[in-house]
């Protein structure tokens, strides 16, 4: 079996850490999807403007391995609870294959730029199928783990000559996953001090209970 991506999706996350867990979760995160010259084909996307939300299915490219476990520990579980791989969303699976849920924002020259997204920057795109609230949305579901830290927040201290090293246009989605607490779980000192690389950004802050204050900023070379 052959598969080749069809498109590369472009975010201002270049490295790992501060993606989202979950699609949608901060919807002022956008992403702009660019097809491979074998697939920009204007008909390729027709009526998809009649669809609010799209799947993509993609390449969890920065996490290839040659072996698989069977059990993974969710960092959302502290990092010490192991549970089944199928049983997650873990990135490290038998095959590495991830699949996001985001807002069909436009379509410019022939790329779809999209909302919501929780995706590493070139991150391989798949397959892009719409999504239907009927088929796709069962309120009634439970989700085990995944329900615990659902509406889990950090208050987030961004001093105002910091913050403005940012553009406005960005400042939005910097806040929300800051707020949204980049750290693994299982790590709580208040000593430690993260950085997040978003954009051409470097942010660096430390978590004091549910306080996250920012204390620095570089510009990071183009």
């Amino acid at each position: 079996m052959e598969i080749k991506p069809i498109a590369y999706i472009h975010t201002d996350f270049k490295k790992k850490f501060g993606i989202p867990r979950q699609a949608g979760r901060i919807p002022e995160l956008t992403g702009r999807i660019v097809f491979e010259p074998e697939f920009r084909n204007p008909e390729a996307l027709r009526g998809i403007t009649d669809f609010s939300h799209l799947w993509l299915i993609f390449d969890f490219s920065a996490s290839h391995r040659e072996n698989w476990l069977p059990t993974v520990r969710p960092p959302r579980l502290g990092g010490n609870t192991r549970i089944g791989v199928f049983a997650s969303r873990s990135p490290f699976r038998p095959n590495p294959i991830g699949l996001s849920c985001v807002k069909l924002e436009s379509i410019e020259h022939g790329e779809l730029l999209v909302s919501g997204v929780d995706l590493l920057d070139n991150t391989p795109i798949l397959d892009i199928k719409p999504y239907l609230p009927y088929a796709d949305c069962h309120p009634e579901a439970s989700g085990s783990y995944g329900e615990v830290l659902k509406n889990y927040h950090l208050e987030v201290v961004f001093p105002e000559q910091l913050r403005s090293v940012i553009p406005e246009e960005k400042q939005k989605a910097v806040l929300a996953c800051l707020a949204d607490d980049p750290r693994p779980s299982y790590q709580d000192n208040s000593d430690r001090i993260y950085s997040m690389q978003f954009a051409e950004f470097d942010i660096h802050f430390k978590v004091t209970q549910n306080q996250l204050e920012v204390i620095g900023i570089d510009i990071l070379l183009r």
